[in-house]
């Protein structure tokens, strides 16, 4: 487990990256990749070892220390953000791997980790291993990871199929150059295609068992405070990311303010328009409730990995984004209300923005909802609708608890916030009455 020390290192090198991440921005979507200047300095940073068990030389951070870290770099730039997710996520993941997988993932205490899920290839059993075939689409980060996690189907003697996860070098896949896209577009998230690759029998694991980190033939097995469950710790990370996004879009938002008029209009202080702090207001409240919603239910996943258990199902139900039943009056804490607030918060302040927020030499526009926000809610986890299952046991479980209801709206978070922040929202503005002739606009 890192020191408090060590956290504190992490996050004040990342925060002294942010304004170079942002001025990467352009140069990101013209390579569909981040720069190797923004890996490089997250590196210096100890980012890529926040998820590397301490054993292997990594600082170990829980569930809710990354998270801050991933916000952090989402603050920052959007893309880098949502790879840094995927890279430490996946880099925890590869903890549920036997030692000797392990051994060679995190030689040197810092790497990075991509992942797809989608069972989209085959594994044919061969000697010592299997030989894995398929393509994998949407596969972020692949172009900066030194390995990949790839889903893919096994058939066994007996008849049966079953579902295994595969770790191999992104050195033996073949990478496509098909990462168009409109949102989203500094992530690399390119096909991967492998053909005939030999993966051996210690590098691969059984999806079922790694979603409950069940997984054996590691020193970590059964360990307290690290196992937690696969997708509650992944659906937290996302909500990081966009908690992230979020922020940078409040600060960028409010920076252009100050000395900004409303175009055709007599209002020579954008700042002094009660619309304006209106949405500053509302935009702030939505993350205080994004960051609120997502610390309550850290706590019910590292609460969990402390006592050696997993989350109950009613609490896989309510990580996923829903409520008890509906005779309960108070809300509960879900992955689906934080990240929809967060998205929301950008939302309502980009409309108010100048035309030059559409510049794409401006930050802004990399941080509008409407473009890696919404991108990213459109991957399966974080798109999930009530009343939709697959086999992933925390869908099942959701869909197993009693009156679980629709995630809920998280609009009276916001409203609980004091209305005198309103009043005076923007920095460095006080609140005035608006002179004379200026009623109705």
């Amino acid at each position: 487990m890192a020191t408090q020390e060590e956290l504190t290192s992490v996050l004040d090198a990342v925060r002294d990256a942010v304004p170079t991440l942002r001025r990467n921005g352009v140069e990101a979507e013209d390579r569909r990749m981040i720069p190797d200047e923004n890996i490089a300095l997250l590196e210096k940073a100890g980012v890529f070892r926040a998820a590397v068990p301490r054993a292997h030389g990594g600082l170990d951070l829980d569930v809710a220390q990354q998270a801050r870290i991933i916000a952090e770099v989402s603050r920052g730039c959007p893309s880098t953000g949502w790879l840094t997710m995927v890279w430490l996520t996946s880099t925890w993941a590869a903890s549920l791997y036997p030692d000797r997988a392990q051994q060679e993932v995190f030689e040197g205490g810092s790497t990075r980790v991509s992942i797809v899920f989608a069972p989209t290839g085959t594994l044919t059993p061969a000697d010592g291993g299997y030989r894995l075939d398929g393509t994998w689409r949407f596969n972020s980060g692949v172009r900066g990871a030194g390995w990949d996690m790839l889903a893919a189907m096994v058939e066994h003697p007996d008849g049966t199929s079953e579902e295994l996860v595969a770790l191999v070098p992104t050195s033996e896949l073949s990478l496509a150059d098909d990462w168009h896209v409109s949102a989203g577009a500094g992530t690399g998230s390119s096909t991967a295609t492998a053909t005939g690759v030999l993966v051996p029998a210690h590098r691969v694991v059984p999806l079922e068992e790694a979603m409950v980190s069940a997984t054996g033939d590691r020193a970590n097995t059964g360990a307290t405070g690290r196992n937690y469950g696969l997708l509650g710790y992944i659906m937290s990370s996302v909500a990081a990311t966009f908690l992230g996004m979020a922020q940078g879009a409040y600060e960028l938002f409010v920076e252009r303010l100050p000395g900004r008029a409303i175009t055709y209009t007599d209002w020579t202080e954008q700042s002094l328009h009660p619309l304006t702090q209106q949405k500053v207001a509302t935009a702030a409240n939505k993350i205080d409730a994004a960051r609120a919603l997502s610390a309550g239910w850290q706590r019910v996943l590292q609460d969990a990995a402390d006592a050696g258990e997993q989350p109950t199902d009613e609490q896989k139900a309510v990580i996923r984004g829903r409520r008890r039943s509906p005779r309960s009056c108070r809300r509960r804490p879900s992955s689906c209300s934080s990240r929809r607030a967060a998205a929301r918060s950008s939302a309502g302040t980009f409309p108010c923005s100048a035309s030059t927020a559409t510049s794409r030499a401006s930050p802004c526009t990399r941080w509008s909802s409407w473009r890696p926000t919404w991108r990213c809610r459109a991957g399966c986890c974080s798109a999930w609708t009530p009343g939709r299952t697959s086999s992933d046991p925390d869908h099942q479980a959701a869909a197993r608890t009693p009156g679980a209801a629709a995630e809920p709206d998280i609009a009276h978070e916001a409203r609980a916030v004091s209305a005198a922040r309103a009043s005076c929202c923007v920095p460095g503005v006080s609140p005035r009455r608006r002179r004379p002739g200026r009623s109705g606009r």
